[in-house]
C-alpha cells in the first residue's frame, strides 16, 4: 500500500520532470487523506504559509492505477502554479476557468492520461469503490 512518503516522493518526481520551469516558492507538502467518492485531490494554504496538497485516501491502495495518481498530482500542481493556495501571483479569477487545469496539463505531456481518466472513472472507480467499502 502506498504512503504519504511515497506520495511526496511522486510529486516531487513529477514536479522535477515536468515543472521544472515552476519552482516551488515555499514548502510544499503531500499526503493522503479522505476517502470521496467524487473528489481526488484538493490543494490548500496552512497558516505556517506552506502549501499541501490533499490526494483522495482511497488512491493509497493498490487498485487505483499509478496513471491516476499522477494526474491527480499534476492537477493540483497546476493549481500551485497558477497562484491558487501558492506564492504564486493568481492568473486567473477561479480555478477551472475556462478550461485552464486541461490546457496546461496537455501543454506538459498529460494529454494522453486526460483520456484514459474518464472511461476508467465511469467504469472501473465505481467497482474499486464497492470492493474498498468491502474491506471495512
Amino acid at each position: 500500500m502506498r504512503n504519504d512518503e511515497w506520495l511526496f516522493e511522486r510529486m516531487n518526481q513529477i514536479w522535477d520532470l515536468l515543472f521544472n520551469d515552476s519552482p516551488k516558492k515555499n514548502i510544499v507538502k503531500a499526503r493522503f487523506k479522505g476517502r470521496w467518492k467524487n473528489k481526488f485531490g484538493h490543494i490548500r494554504e496552512l497558516k505556517d504559509g506552506s502549501t499541501e496538497i490533499i490526494v483522495n485516501g482511497h488512491f493509497k491502495h493498490e487498485e487505483v492505477p499509478d496513471f491516476i495518481l499522477d494526474l491527480t498530482i499534476a492537477h493540483e500542481i497546476v493549481h500551485y502554479i497558477h497562484g491558487f493556495n501558492s506564492p504564486y501571483p493568481k492568473r486567473f479569477k477561479y480555478p477551472h476557468q475556462g478550461n485552464i487545469v486541461n490546457r496546461e496539463l496537455k501543454k506538459r505531456g498529460f494529454g494522453h492520461l486526460i483520456k484514459k481518466e474518464k472511461p476508467w472513472v465511469k467504469n472501473d472507480w465505481p467497482k474499486i469503490l464497492t470492493y474498498l467499502s468491502s474491506l471495512k
